[in-house]
């Protein structure tokens, strides 16, 4: 069974349920953060950087953004077609039966052929418009970026997400390597008992109950081990590889202390925070959608022009099966008289959802700040987490090798033995719980002030 300091230590650790809640990092050289080392496989082993870089390449939720992107940028191309002239070509063909004629002297006349053709070119052109297509494109523009904005999230999250399921890994590692250490201790403190009571200086029950330990130890093994093989499970199918649970990672956690300038990293991220940029993104186009609409009711001033050929004409020494040659030529102006109040009813809807838009911004705001509060408060107290638990780790350390000293000697018990040897090994996971941790504030604090861990 693992001890209450154990459970409440891997209760702070953020498995596959969570991982796009709470982003990780470290280095795996002191003061060089792991998204500025190599990106790709180190000896058959994916480095942090090639672990976010294949995340990234593997996800379709990108891909699928992507080419939502693509076409908002088509739905612009195609509103910027409204400022130029629109070209068509039409040919008909009308067959009538009956058609009118009359008799004139003597003479029958027919005043419509009964093959009808026609085929002509029109071009039409808006002259003004009062900005209602400009007001259009700059709305389908203010789109383009919303959707360009959305991937730039997407991949930080996709990318926070791989950071953190890789330190998963080294952190189970790292567990599962103390206790190898408190195993491998408590049987060669089990060996050298067994010697005791063979030369009966001790009893068997001294065995026994350090056997009790050592299967307890080996029992908080399988469980971390566990917790690793889930934790590979989730990095395959990240990278979609669900056939492959075993994926190679190279690196092992280390504690790199930074210094946090709290005011910089605020201004940084009022600046670079993706959410900003999109509550801005969306205040934007609920102000140029207003624009439109305010607009959708005005005036529309175009002109037209049309050349071609049919027949029918009742002209004198022309046939009227004869194709003849004609132009048409128009100005038209469109001015909208009444609605039923539409437009002054979208015209309400627009503004509220302006209004609606400013205050979502405003509390986007808010939460940056926060976020990066936050994650300078987890630093600073997982940094002074990290100096105590190296305090306890000696303090263990020393108070071991005294209860094995006092015993050898016969003058301690091997329960004090046992009890040392725990609290060593808690002592061990606390420190590598206070490097995770102090690892996933630095992450965070990136991913709040909006940087990227990615090339």
């Amino acid at each position: 069974m693992f001890s209450r300091y154990q459970l409440a230590g891997f209760a702070g650790l953020t498995l596959a349920g969570g991982l796009l809640a709470q982003p990780a990092l470290a280095q795996n050289q002191p003061g060089v953060p792991a998204a500025n080392q190599a990106i790709g496989l180190v000896s058959d082993s994916l480095t942090l950087g090639g672990t976010v870089q294949a995340v990234l390449d593997a996800n379709p939720g990108v891909t699928n953004l992507t080419e939502l992107a693509n076409a908002a940028s088509s739905r612009l191309s195609q509103t910027q077609a409204g400022f130029l002239p629109q070209i068509t070509g039409t040919a008909t063909y009308t067959r009538l039966d009956p058609v009118s004629h009359a008799e004139f002297g003597g003479a029958g006349f027919q005043f419509a052929p009964n093959n009808n053709f026609d085929a002509h070119i029109t071009a039409q052109y808006e002259i003004y418009d009062f900005g209602k297509r400009a007001a259009n494109t700059e709305l389908s523009r203010s789109q383009v970026q919303t959707a360009q904005d959305n991937i730039v999230v997407a991949r930080r999250d996709l990318a926070f997400s791989a950071a953190q399921v890789y330190y998963n890994i080294l952190f189970m590692r790292e567990s599962i390597r103390v206790q190898d250490q408190q195993i491998a201790s408590l049987v060669a403190h089990r060996n050298e008992m067994q010697k005791r009571v063979e030369a009966g200086v001790s009893t068997k029950f001294d065995v026994t109950t350090t056997d009790v330990r050592i299967t307890q130890a080996q029992n908080q093994k399988l469980d971390l081990q566990n917790q690793l093989r889930n934790q590979q499970v989730q990095l395959a199918r990240l990278l979609h590889k669900p056939q492959q649970a075993d994926i190679p990672v190279k690196g092992r956690l280390e504690y790199s202390p930074q210094p946090v300038n709290l005011s910089a990293e605020l201004a940084k991220a009022a600046e670079n925070r993706p959410e900003a940029k999109l509550s801005k993104d969306a205040e934007q186009t609920a102000e140029l959608q207003a624009k439109l609409i305010s607009r959708s009711n005005m005036p529309v001033l175009g002109v037209g022009v049309q050349a071609g050929a049919k027949n029918g004409y009742i002209l004198p020494n022309v046939a009227i099966t004869d194709m003849r040659f004609n132009t048409v030529g128009v100005a038209q102006l469109s001015v909208p008289i009444y609605d039923g109040n539409k437009n002054k009813k979208q015209r309400v809807e627009a503004a509220a959802n302006y209004r609606a838009a400013q205050a979502k911004t405003q509390d986007t705001q808010e939460q940056i700040r926060a976020d990066v509060r936050q994650a300078a408060n987890n630093m600073e107290f997982s940094q002074a987490r990290y100096d105590n638990a190296v305090q306890q780790v000696a303090q263990a350390t020393d108070a071991l090798e005294r209860a094995q000293g006092r015993y050898r000697y016969g003058v301690g018990q091997n329960l004090d033995v046992l009890d040392a040897e725990t609290q060593l090994a808690q002592a061990r996971l606390a420190r590598a719980q206070a490097m995770y941790n102090y690892t996933l504030g630095q992450y965070q604090l990136r991913r709040a002030t909006g940087e990227q861990i990615w090339q």
